[in-house]
């Protein structure tokens, strides 16, 4: 218990605090989606408060632990990771949502496992990194980077294209902060570009179509095409400083699709108008710049790379999410950190703030 203390103590208070304000405001326009005429508690404002719960109960477990055990599990971290992935597969247990099959079913609920192993695969990556740090300057060593990562990110993209590109966004910048050659990452990067238009004849015909939609914002007949017409509309509509806390006019008449995960960004543009926006994106804005001064301060190179991983993670999540709100990223089905409705995902992100933490908090007593 002493221990725990002086773990707080020494950690970034303002990490420990946007949480908290992220989770009421989370729940909070989750319940707006619900609202009638009167307050509703819903049941997913309860199962997005139960996952808030358990999201604090990780932090306080990640930053008891000493996360540098985990080097010595890596290679039972990573078997688990594929085949906790692989289980979306099992008959009666993995079940297909969006059209994509990479959910499992838990009777109350559904979970998406490669949530969790977001967590699992920084840890991985900088625990490879860390061993490999000499080798990455070549590009023998760079391939074999990629290797060690393309199972996972390999079976995350065949099960969710959007969830894949998270990965693949973490994997990257984790090389780079690992030391690998900027040209061999530069060349790599172009051949993927060139690529891309090979790899779209491969992909299943809703991600297609999503990228047809984003192309084509004007072809009113792409469903997805739609729910960014109404997202933006309903942005718009927000103005200067919204039309009021559950008084959204499109979310209350349904026009707004998927309201409490992948488009809860235009609910509070609605309600909370520009200033909600911008207040949103700049908490985001300090959370990232916290979290980047965290790895600035780590005292070795996995504790770095960690952090840079999840800094990956979230930055490319807000990004994505709102621009597909707004129409300039292309709907992936990629949800807002901290805010979006779904129980694995706000754990998964809580798990992440909890390794960000636990950094921070070694960084500093050892600075101490």
């Amino acid at each position: 218990m002493n221990y725990f203390r002086t773990a707080i103590k020494n950690a970034d208070k303002i990490l420990l605090l946007l949480p908290v304000v992220f989770a009421v405001w989370s729940v909070t326009m989750i319940s707006s989606t619900y609202y009638d005429d009167g307050f509703v508690i819903s049941r997913d404002a309860c199962i997005q408060t139960a996952a808030y719960v358990i999201g604090f109960i990780c932090v306080a477990f990640i930053i008891y632990i000493d996360y540098m055990s985990f080097k010595h599990w890596e290679k039972l971290l990573y078997a688990f990771s594929v085949v906790f992935l692989l289980s979306v597969y099992i008959p009666g247990i993995g079940v297909e949502m969006y059209g994509a099959r990479s959910w499992i079913n838990l009777g109350i609920t559904t979970f998406q496992p490669s949530e969790i192993v977001k967590i699992t695969f920084a840890l991985l990556m900088a625990m490879y990194l860390e061993r490999n740090r000499a080798s990455m300057q070549r590009f023998s060593g760079f391939v074999k980077a990629f290797l060690y990562a393309a199972p996972i990110i390999g079976i995350v993209a065949k099960e969710d294209l959007g969830s894949g590109l998270v990965f693949c966004c973490m994997w990257a910048l984790m090389v780079f902060f690992g030391g690998v050659d900027l040209t061999i990452l530069g060349r790599t990067f172009a051949a993927f570009a060139l690529s891309l238009p090979v790899a779209f004849r491969f992909l299943d015909e809703y991600q297609k179509l999503r990228i047809t939609a984003f192309l084509h914002p004007e072809d009113t007949t792409i469903e997805a095409t739609y729910q960014v017409m109404q997202s933006k509309i309903a942005i718009g509509s927000g103005g200067f400083f919204g039309k009021g806390l559950f008084h959204g006019v499109l979310k209350e008449l349904d026009f707004l699709p998927v309201q409490t995960s992948d488009f809860i960004f235009a609910v509070i543009c609605e309600e909370l108008g520009f200033v909600g926006g911008a207040v949103l994106i700049l908490l985001y804005g300090l959370f990232i710049y916290r979290s980047a001064l965290v790895c600035h301060r780590a005292t070795d190179l996995y504790s770095g790379l960690i952090v840079v991983g999840f800094i990956g993670m979230f930055a490319f999540q807000i990004f994505e999410n709102i621009g597909m709100t707004m129409g300039v990223m292309p709907c992936t089905g990629i949800t807002l950190p901290f805010m979006s409705y779904g129980g694995s995902s706000i754990v998964s992100n809580m798990m992440a703030l909890g390794f960000i933490i636990a950094v921070n908090i070694k960084s500093n007593m050892f600075n101490y």
